[in-house]
Order: structure tokens, then sequence, then C-alpha cells
């Protein structure tokens, strides 16, 4: 989605997930970062986009689906190489990770 960047946090025991709006060549923070396994980031972020009436269903259930995605690849991940988070990267070229290197 264009208008919309997610952020990962990339963390050992754990992944959070946060919104920001694109404006112009910047962006600006919508949500905080929504932790996984300690919460349901997924459903804590539904939640958000469901109460936001200027987002489109669409939007939500591609930002959704996208989270979905990255959420079970750090689940299935056994030690991630980066060459495994630069193929995540390059799947995921409106998101951006932090916090892994």
């Amino acid at each position: 989605m264009e208008r919309f960047v997610l952020k990962f946090l990339w963390l050992d025991k754990s992944i959070g997930v946060s919104l920001d709006q694109k404006v112009g060549d910047k962006t600006t923070p919508l949500t905080e970062f929504f932790f996984w396994p300690q919460k349901d980031a997924w459903e804590e972020m539904k939640f958000y986009l469901e109460s936001k009436s200027w987002i489109l269903q669409t939007e939500s259930i591609y930002l959704l689906n996208q989270i979905t995605e990255v959420i079970n690849f750090w689940q299935e991940k056994d030690g991630v190489s980066k060459k495994d988070l630069n193929k995540i990267k390059e799947q995921f070229p409106d998101t951006i990770f932090v916090g892994y290197e």
C-alpha cells in the first residue's frame, strides 16, 4: 500500500509491528509497536485499523496479510541469517525491518 509503511522490530524472543503513514517522502507514526507473542500483535493492529474509517478495508486486509506473513516467517526462524532477512525485505519492499543487526 502506497499510503502506509509497516515497521517490524526483529528481536530474538519477540517481534514488534507498527504502522506509519507516508506523507510526501517522509513518514509519520500512526501506532505504537504491537508485540508478538507477548500479546496478539495482529489482533491489536486489526482493532486499530477497524477504528479508523479513513483506512480502506482493502488496505487493512493487505496490511494484515503482510503482518501474518512476516510473523509466520519470524516464528519459523531458527537462526535467521542476513540472507534470509534480505529475502524477506525483497518480498516486502514497503516494509522496514529494524533490530536484527
